[in-house]
């Protein structure tokens, strides 16, 4: 089968689903209001989330209950691609799944660790994970103690690595949520070659070597200017993977004596040079402006491959953590400029 067989499907699918995300324009009056309530109004006019708003009581117009339905409109994007997929590229987006669970597992244990009063909320979550994912929503909700949630994830693959770090004695939350980061990419890295064939596994090694790159530049940024942690330290805190970077360059990036040559040493880095980054962007938006671009590039060069998927889902991902960011400044009455100062530029 022709990969334009394979996936007119998907592709058509996609394009509809891309033209009801939010623009530049939305972005900026959503800068410009004043309280949570106006921005759901706002978002009650937009086709990619009426439906949602419009099933919500309005005496639940509050930013957690907005993040709650954003998750949601993400979750249903990925059942009508999924949906659209064959068996193969159904193997690729599973590799989705492993973030999504991720972000699951360390929410449960945020609630562990900072014993809240109020419970799990994840009811909204159950209809989705009990499709897709090796996760149940019903034993995690159970869970009093973190002995109980690795009990509790026994039977699936994030049990050894969390058993591991409890097995430590001394293990903090911060140590929970890398370790699981840590053996999520590996995992996905490991077994890319056993879903894709030849030319899309060329694809997806070159954007997640570089999604991967782009990350570790980030944790050893924070390391080096949060917690002053040591070389030692910060080599055992990346993801085991270097896919741009030489051993002698990774190693000068982890090594450098302070933060400002660490930002020196990234911007000889051939991803600085290639996407003409300066130092003006934080690495986060260093991160957003390659993957764009390279995502963009993959999908006009190769229109009928997972380059169609992973481009949609990054720029979803990033839609809804730019209006969970603009939600929360907003709450803070932060100003128009500061608000789009967090959110960065809008990607369209």
């Amino acid at each position: 089968m022709s990969s334009m067989m394979a996936y007119s499907g998907i592709v058509t699918k996609i394009k509809a689903m891309e033209a009801k995300l939010l623009t530049e324009q939305d972005f900026e009056e959503i800068s410009n209001m004043k309280n949570v309530p106006e921005v759901i109004e706002f978002l009650k006019q937009r086709p990619g989330y009426e439906k949602y708003i419009n099933q919500m009581d309005p005496s639940l117009y509050h930013r957690r209950h907005v993040e709650k339905m954003l998750i949601q409109s993400l979750y249903d994007d990925y059942t009508r691609v999924y949906r659209f997929a064959n068996a193969t590229q159904r193997k690729f987006m599973k590799f989705y799944i492993k973030h999504y669970e991720v972000d699951l597992i360390n929410y449960c244990l945020r609630i562990l660790f900072n014993h809240y009063d109020w419970p799990f909320d994840l009811d909204y979550k159950k209809p989705f994970y009990d499709q897709y994912s090796q996760l149940s929503i019903d034993r995690l909700v159970t869970s009093k103690s973190v002995d109980d949630l690795i009990e509790n994830i026994k039977d699936t693959e994030y049990y050894k690595p969390l058993q591991q770090i409890h097995e430590s004695g001394a293990a903090t939350i911060f140590d929970y949520d890398l370790a699981l980061e840590l053996y999520s990419f590996s995992a996905i890295w490991k077994s890319r070659k056993r879903a894709l064939n030849k030319k899309e596994l060329d694809l997806f090694t070159r954007d997640m070597g570089t999604a991967i790159d782009l990350i570790n530049l980030q944790w050893i940024y924070r390391a080096k200017k949060y917690y002053n942690m040591l070389a030692p330290d910060i080599y055992s805190m990346t993801i085991p993977v270097q896919y741009r970077f030489s051993v002698d360059e990774f190693k000068d990036l982890v090594e450098a004596p302070s933060v400002d040559e660490f930002i020196a040493k990234v911007q000889e880095t051939s991803y600085a040079k290639k996407y003409n980054i300066d130092n003006t962007k934080t690495l986060e938006q260093m991160y957003n402006d390659c993957m764009i671009k390279l995502y963009l590039a993959d999908r006009r060069s190769n229109p009928y491959s997972v380059a169609s998927i992973n481009t949609y889902f990054f720029l979803k991902e990033t839609e809804i953590t730019k209006l969970t960011t603009a939600l929360e400044c907003i709450r803070y009455g932060l100003s128009s400029r500061e608000i789009l100062g967090y959110i960065g530029g809008v990607i369209q």
